[in-house]
C-alpha cells in the first residue's frame, strides 16, 4: 500500500492488556475500522453473581459507519467469546480460519445468531481488503489448532499481530508455524509488532505439544489396572487427539464429557481437525459396560470451576460417574492465576475418595517463551514493539526484551486499554483514550449490573442485611404497625431475640420522635432510622449490615 501523507493510522486496544483476557483491539485509518479478536474474560471472586465480562465497544458503537470487519486470531473464549453479545450491535462480516470459524458458528448458532452474521472462511496466506486496510493470514501454532498471526498492510507501514502463539516445530496437527513469511515481512519492513506476552516472564522455550504425548503412554503404562481420567481444557484439541491415540494404543474405550468439551470435539470430528479410530469413542451411558481398566473420561474442570464435570465428581454431585478408590486422574493443564485455591480443593476431594491425582509434567503451553519471542522480534525487526496480551508485569517483561533486542525505548508502548497510539509518517505517540472497560453479563442481562449493583452484593454478602417494616395512617401519620424486622445473613434471629427487640425499641423511639417533631417526609424518616439503627448495631456487634426501611401507608 502506497505511504498516504495525509493521514495517521489509530491503534486502539480496547481490552487485552493488563489482564490475560477480553481481547480487542481496533485499527482506524481516516474513514476504515478493523477489529482484531472479540473476547471475553471470566469473573474475578469479587464480581458476585457475574456469569461473564465482555468489552466495552462503546467507541466502536459511535463510529459504527467506519466498522468494516472482525478478524480473528484463534478460537478460544479470550479471543471471540464475546462476539455473540458484540454483533448484535455490530453486525460486520467475521474473518476466521476453518476451525476457528466452525467454533464460532457453534457459538453464534446458540444464541440463534448464525443466519444474521456474514461470516468468511480464511485459509493462510490469503489476503482480505477492507477499507483502507489488507490482512493476510500467516500459520503460527498454538493450544488449538488453526491459530493465526495477522499482517495487517496499512497506509503508513505494515502491522504484525502474532494473535496467540508458540513455535512449535512438531505440532500435533498441522504445520509448523510459518517463520519463512515472517523474514519476508521483516525484509519488507515493519511499522510495528504487536507480540503475545503471556509467557514472556520465563525463560528459555515452550516444548512441543508432542512431548506430552509421550508423558501420557508413560501414565498409561504405568495404570494399566485402573480407571483413567483425564482433564483438559476443552479447547485444546491435540491434547483430545494424543489422549485418543493413547487410549487406543492400550485398547481402551474414551467418553467425552463436560458441555463446552463435546461441543468442541463434535466440530474438530466434523472439520476433520481430530481423528478417532473407529469403536473407540463411546457415550457415557455405555461406561457400565466395560471394565474399568478398558475405560478413559476425558473431561472438563481442569481448572476447579464449580460446575464443570471433574469439580462435579469431586464433590460427589455428578449424576452418572462416581470416583473409586485407585482412579488414576491426570490434571494436564497449569492453574490459571487466580484459580489456584480452586484447583486445590479439587484435587483435596479427589484425594479423600482415594484416587491417584497426577499433575506434573502433563501439560505444554500454548504460549511462546522468551527465546521464541526474540526469535519473531529478530525475524520481523519492526520499528515500533507494542507488547498484548498479558498483565502488566508480562508487558513490561517484553518491552526489557525488545528494548535488548535493540528497539529503542521511545519505540516501545505498553498501552492501557482504552489507549489512542497513532502513528505519522515520522513518528508514534500516544495521543488520547477512549471509552475501555468491562462490560458484566449476568444471567440474561448485559450490562444491567454495574459497579453500584456489584458494591451491594459486596455488602450483602460482607454484612448481611436487616429490613425495617412499618405502616404509617394517610393523613395523621400515627404509627399503626410495626416496626418489624427482618434479617437475613447478620444474626440468627432465633438465637438473638433480645438483640432485636433491643433494636426494635430503638426504631420505634426514633420513628415517634420524628412524628412529634411533624417529620412526615419518607426519605428523611427512613434516613433517621437508618443512622439510628446502624449506631446502635455498630455500639453493639460492631457489624454495618445493609439497613433497608419500607414504610407503608394505610
Amino acid at each position: 500500500m502506497k505511504n498516504d501523507i495525509t493521514g495517521k493510522l489509530r491503534v486502539i486496544p480496547l481490552g487485552g492488556l493488563e489482564q490475560i483476557g477480553m481481547n480487542i483491539t481496533a485499527f482506524e485509518y481516516e474513514d476504515s475500522i478493523i477489529v482484531v479478536d472479540c473476547g471475553l474474560s471470566f469473573p474475578s471472586d469479587d464480581m458476585l453473581g457475574i456469569d461473564l465480562v465482555i468489552p466495552d465497544i462503546s467507541y466502536l458503537k459511535n463510529n459504527i459507519q467506519k466498522v468494516k470487519g472482525f478478524f480473528i486470531t484463534h478460537g478460544h473464549e479470550d479471543h471471540i467469546g464475546a462476539l455473540p453479545y458484540v454483533l448484535r450491535e455490530i453486525n460486520v462480516p467475521v474473518y476466521a480460519t476453518k476451525l476457528t470459524m466452525g467454533i464460532i458458528d457453534s457459538k453464534l448458532k446458540e444464541y440463534s445468531w448464525l443466519k444474521s452474521v456474514k461470516r468468511k472462511v480464511v485459509k493462510y496466506g490469503q489476503s482480505i481488503n477492507m477499507g483502507c486496510f489488507r490482512v493476510e493470514f500467516i500459520r503460527t501454532n498454538h493450544s488449538i489448532a488453526d491459530a493465526a498471526a495477522l499482517a495487517i498492510f496499512t497506509p503508513k507501514g505494515i502491522i504484525v499481530h502474532t494473535g496467540d502463539f508458540k513455535i512449535d516445530y512438531t505440532p500435533v496437527y498441522g504445520d509448523p508455524v510459518d517463520l519463512q513469511r515472517f523474514a519476508e515481512l521483516g525484509k519488507k519492513g515493519v511499522l510495528a509488532l504487536m507480540c503475545d506476552s503471556t509467557n514472556a516472564t520465563r525463560e528459555g522455550f515452550t516444548m512441543s505439544e508432542k512431548t506430552v504425548g509421550r508423558t501420557f503412554d508413560n501414565l498409561f503404562a504405568e495404570n494399566i489396572t485402573h480407571r483413567i481420567i483425564v482433564a483438559t481444557f476443552a479447547s485444546n484439541v491435540d491434547r483430545v487427539q494424543q489422549i485418543i491415540n493413547t487410549a487406543y494404543k492400550y485398547d481402551r474405550k474414551v467418553v467425552v464429557e463436560g458441555r463446552s468439551m463435546v461441543n468442541i470435539i463434535n466440530v474438530a470430528m466434523e472439520l476433520g481437525y481430530i481423528n478417532i479410530p473407529e469403536g473407540t469413542l463411546i457415550d457415557l451411558d455405555q461406561l457400565k459396560n466395560y471394565p474399568d481398566e478398558k475405560t478413559v473420561l476425558i473431561t472438563t474442570g481442569s481448572q476447579g470451576e464449580s460446575m464443570a464435570a471433574l469439580s462435579r465428581m469431586a464433590a460427589g454431585i455428578h449424576r452418572k460417574v462416581s470416583i473409586k478408590p485407585g482412579d488414576a486422574i491426570i490434571l494436564s493443564s497449569n492453574p490459571i492465576p487466580g484459580n489456584e485455591k480452586a484447583v486445590s480443593k479439587v484435587i483435596n476431594d479427589l484425594s479423600m475418595k482415594g484416587a491417584n491425582v497426577i499433575f506434573q509434567d502433563t501439560h505444554v503451553s500454548g504460549h511462546a517463551c522468551q527465546e521464541e519471542i526474540k526469535l519473531v522480534y529478530s525475524l520481523i525487526h519492526p520499528k515500533y514493539a507494542i507488547p498484548v496480551h498479558g498483565e502488566y508485569r508480562h508487558l513490561l517483561a517484553q518491552a526489557n526484551l525488545a528494548n535488548s533486542l535493540g528497539i529503542p525505548r521511545e519505540n516501545i508502548f505498553l498501552l492501557k486499554s482504552g489507549d489512542v497510539l497513532e502513528f505519522d509518517d515520522e513518528q508514534a505517540a500516544v495521543t488520547d483514550s477512549v471509552p475501555a472497560g468491562a462490560i458484566l453479563v449476568d444471567g440474561l442481562g448485559v450490562g444491567d449490573v454495574g459497579n453500584i449493583v456489584l458494591r451491594d452484593r459486596q455488602s450483602l454478602s460482607h454484612n448481611g442485611i436487616i429490613i425495617v417494616v412499618l405502616s404509617l395512617e394517610r393523613h395523621s401519620n400515627q404509627l399503626l404497625a410495626g416496626p418489624d424486622i427482618v434479617s437475613r445473613g447478620f444474626v440468627y434471629v432465633r438465637e438473638a431475640e433480645d438483640l432485636m427487640e433491643e433494636a426494635r425499641q430503638i426504631v420505634t423511639h426514633a420513628v415517634e420522635e420524628c412524628l412529634r417533631k411533624n417529620i412526615t417526609d419518607w426519605s428523611r424518616l427512613k434516613g433517621v432510622i437508618r443512622d439510628n439503627l446502624s449506631d446502635f448495631l455498630w455500639r453493639k456487634m460492631k457489624r454495618s449490615p445493609m439497613i433497608l426501611p419500607i414504610i407503608m401507608e394505610v
